[in-house]
């Protein structure tokens, strides 16, 4: 156990550096959370100009999720009795962009995931019942979803300085592993270690081929001062992955989420943005952010196993542009966590007459830091 998690220490460190010497910001926060690709600059603004060139941006998320919630109720005695799940989540989206004009351009992103889970309830229980208590880990890495997309600015640039509205359209595909495996300790028939899929919230992909929408905006009220909006939305048709969750070997009424679901994603926001004038390309931005997986998805059916539910964050951020090179830099606080109740839920409820509502473990916040260079 201390060499595997020594190792993930280490993978830890070599992202976070691809991160810094490689900018485009990405969400999520725990058991509620998108897999990446949805990426936004800090500051939306046009290009000036119509020559062609390349844009390659490295942007990195790390979260640390351990608090459960059942809608926004926090279950705190889950931290009082050393029963909670924590996951630690290190995401690096590498994307690049080809800038056609000062209108179209066309990206293709690629996220590179690691994650570890440390849990008590998945390890040592057989049949059911407990036969060796105690806390251990499971793990992934690898390549998550790579999303291509293409952008177009719906005002010319040249004749819209204080204001514009950016529309993007993408295909993401099913690249990452959505069938992860790692050791469970304790779970055999005989309390021996057995190999299944790692949990929904750190599978690399969730097995879908999905269309997302993108609209960024900005308004100037003044050359240094002004508002910013984001919107990202992921539509997943496909409704379930044929991988196990192995929730059925918890308690035989979780039947229904044998299997895990292929959830939409979403995120939004908005805030304004100050040029500091005494420091050259130095700019500060304040905002709210929203972001989750819907109860039900906007195509296709939305069953089996899926934790919905959404985080309201305060997003300071920071952004330093020097020549062609732009540094960028954010940390949501969540303010508002919210596990609402799944379809699974709202059957078992019918089922069993009474309230039943599943938890999800949230962060507190979480650190994106990247960077940008266009050639």
């Amino acid at each position: 156990m201390k060499i595997k998690s020594q190792n993930h220490i280490l993978v830890n460190i070599i992202i976070l550096f691809l991160a810094l010497i490689s900018s485009k910001t990405i969400t999520a926060q725990g058991c509620v959370a998108i897999k990446g690709n949805a990426t936004s600059c800090m500051m939306v603004h046009t290009d000036s100009t119509n020559v062609s060139q390349w844009q390659f941006t490295a942007g990195s998320r790390y979260f640390r999720s351990f608090r459960h919630f059942s809608g926004t109720t926090e279950n705190e005695e889950r931290l009082s009795l050393g029963t909670e799940v924590i996951n630690y989540s290190t995401i690096v989206d590498l994307s690049l962009t080809r800038i056609i004009n000062n209108r179209w351009s066309a990206m293709v992103d690629i996220p590179i995931i690691n994650n570890v889970r440390s849990s008590l309830y998945e390890h040592g229980l057989v049949n059911g019942t407990y036969v060796k208590r105690e806390r251990n880990t499971t793990s992934s890495f690898g390549i998550g979803d790579i999303r291509f997309a293409v952008y177009r600015w719906l005002l010319d640039p040249l004749k819209n300085e204080k204001i514009n509205i950016q529309l993007g359209l993408g295909l993401k595909l099913a690249t990452g592993d959505y069938n992860y495996k790692d050791y469970f300790h304790n779970v055999g028939p005989d309390g021996t270690n057995e190999l299944r899929t790692v949990d929904q919230s750190i599978q690399l992909g969730d097995g879908g081929t999905g269309i997302t929408l993108e609209l960024n905006t900005f308004y100037k009220f003044k050359d240094n001062f002004g508002m910013y909006g984001n919107f990202y939305y992921l539509s997943n048709p496909r409704e379930q992955n044929g991988t196990r969750t192995y929730r059925e070997t918890i308690a035989s009424r979780l039947a229904n989420e044998a299997i895990m679901s292929v959830p939409d994603q979403y995120m939004f926001r908005a805030g304004f943005n100050y040029s500091v004038n005494q420091v050259k390309g130095l700019s500060v931005a304040a905002g709210a952010r929203l972001e989750g997986i819907p109860v039900h998805d906007l195509v296709g059916g939305s069953g089996d196993f899926r934790r919905p539910g959404y985080i309201w964050s305060v997003e300071p951020s920071v952004n330093y542009e020097y020549k062609k090179v732009v540094l960028f830099a954010s940390v949501p606080f969540a303010v508002v966590r919210n596990r609402t109740q799944s379809v699974t839920d709202k059957e078992n409820s019918v089922t069993t007459g009474t309230h039943v509502q599943g938890d999800a473990a949230f962060a507190d916040y979480t650190i994106n830091v990247g960077i940008s260079t266009r050639f």
